[in-house]
């Protein structure tokens, strides 16, 4: 279905084609841009060909089962052919459920989301270490910043590496506002004792963003997340963040262009890494409001001189 851009999207490029561009990139690394799909088709071929017509270089990977082995040879061929990475293979599960039997089942699906990252040739496999809240698998919880919860975390996170033994992806996983990792030293602290070279970094800056300090200066944290963990980093998440005024701090997930994050700053820096690392546009609703962030991010590139593979 061919979607027009929308009234808003298009005001707001135009709007930045006629801004000064105080900031430039100064490498020629090309950045894939992704994002979910509406195509209503398993065929790997049409998927691909569908994110090529969006023109994404990067993809979430397809549905398929681990045991799939025609349909994961299939994906990985299409996509490949078709010049688009497949950026990740999503685990998300609690892997410090409170429950023994829900932890042992959610750590043993991460394993095997870990396996296929692999086996399809995506960049990474990323979940969140998850949460000691019993209600909310993501949810807060007084313990999630505690040793116990860092020391838990290591040992999920070797026990998938160890068991998988990738070779072409990384296992990865994002940072949270209120659990560890929950900034880049936290991370930093991670990757060290984790010790494995297939422990990566999936990036997601609007995660971090907990406080009005990174939130009102997301330029200079954006930079600090990437100069102190941009060797590891192998994919993105491309949200925004709007502040809802409350009588308490409510930072509310938007659509790329409609809150503060600096797409300038993000741009830049994934330019800057030596590799092309996927940006990969997520949580918005419909084909309309991907079409929206997208075209938003991609006259942010072209605003700084940041190729877009795709």
């Amino acid at each position: 279905m061919a979607l027009q851009m929308t009234r808003r999207a298009a005001l707001a490029a135009t709007a930045l084609a006629v801004q000064g561009a105080g900031l430039q990139a100064e490498t020629g690394t090309r950045v894939p841009l992704g994002a979910p799909i509406f195509l209503k088709s398993d065929d790997p071929i049409q998927l691909a060909h569908e994110h090529r017509r969006l023109r994404y270089g990067a993809a979430y990977c397809p549905a398929v089962e681990i045991s799939d082995h025609d349909r994961i040879r299939a994906i990985e061929q299409a996509f490949k052919e078709a010049d688009i990475v497949i950026a990740e293979v999503g685990a998300w599960k609690n892997m410090l459920d409170p429950d023994d039997r829900k932890r042992a089942a959610n750590l043993a699906y991460v394993t095997e989301r870990c396996a296929l990252a692999d086996e399809v040739g995506a960049r990474c496999c990323v979940d969140i270490a998850g949460s000691y809240n019993p209600g909310v698998w993501y949810g807060p919880n007084p313990k999630n910043l505690s040793k116990e919860f860092f020391d838990a975390t290591v040992e999920n996170c070797r026990h998938i590496i160890d068991a998988t033994k990738p070779k072409r992806t990384k296992f990865t996983i994002e940072m949270m506002g209120w659990n560890v990792p929950d900034g880049p030293d936290s991370y930093l602290d991670l990757i060290r004792a984790v010790d494995r070279p297939a422990f990566g970094v999936h990036m997601d800056v609007c995660n971090g963003v907990n406080c009005p300090q990174r939130f009102y200066q997301n330029s200079a944290f954006i930079h600090e997340c990437f100069q102190k963990l941009g060797r590891w980093i192998v994919s993105c998440h491309a949200k925004d963040l709007q502040w809802v005024v409350e009588l308490n701090v409510h930072f509310l997930e938007v659509i790329p262009g409609r809150g503060q994050m600096d797409y300038r700053q993000y741009l830049l820096e994934l330019s800057r890494l030596p590799k092309d690392v996927p940006l990969m546009i997520e949580h918005l609703k419909t084909a309309d409001e991907y079409l929206e962030a997208a075209t938003h991010i991609r006259a942010v590139a072209q605003q700084v001189g940041v190729q877009l593979n795709g």
